[in-house]
């Protein structure tokens, strides 16, 4: 099974940071391993206190949950079939957009969490490291330097 080492994880970051520079945002970018561990963590100047929770709970949330955390937005409001869901676990399963989970050989294998704009916002970010983990080669970091962050697909 492919494993996210802490190298990789750094790489996820700088793409992540370098995207929301260009979209003028402080982000705090989290990325958590297979099982929802902290791997790695990054505050930009400016960002604010409470996203560092924020980012590495939607992190979290997108492994324990196996899906991009934008996805349990619709079912959670009122009257929906998982009203109440971000109650659950002690608070931390987190309903706001910004974490995906990070897929390798149709596995999850781990996650980014990125607060520090709107939902959309975040999205945006996290799915640029998205894109450029998907054109890494599952050897390693080879090819990450021809990753593009250029078109955003959405998850909705």
């Amino acid at each position: 099974m492919v494993q996210l080492d802490l190298e990789t994880a750094k790489r996820l970051i700088a793409v992540a940071e370098q995207k929301a520079r260009q979209m003028g945002l402080s982000s705090d970018i989290a990325i958590v391993d297979a099982g929802a561990n902290l791997i790695a963590f990054h505050r930009m100047d400016g960002a604010r206190i409470a996203g560092i929770d924020i980012s590495q709970n939607k992190a979290w949330t997108s492994v324990a949950m196996q899906m991009p955390t934008a996805n349990l937005a619709q079912s959670a409001l009122p009257n929906g079939p998982s009203f109440g869901i971000n109650t659950t676990n002690h608070g931390r399963l987190v309903i706001l957009g910004g974490g995906i989970p990070l897929v390798r050989e149709g596995r999850i294998v781990g996650g980014i969490g990125v607060s520090g704009g709107t939902s959309a916002q975040d999205i945006e970010v996290a799915n640029a490291a998205v894109q450029a983990f998907e054109a890494m080669r599952a050897d390693g970091a080879a090819g990450f330097a021809s990753a593009r962050i250029g078109s955003i697909q959405s998850y909705g």
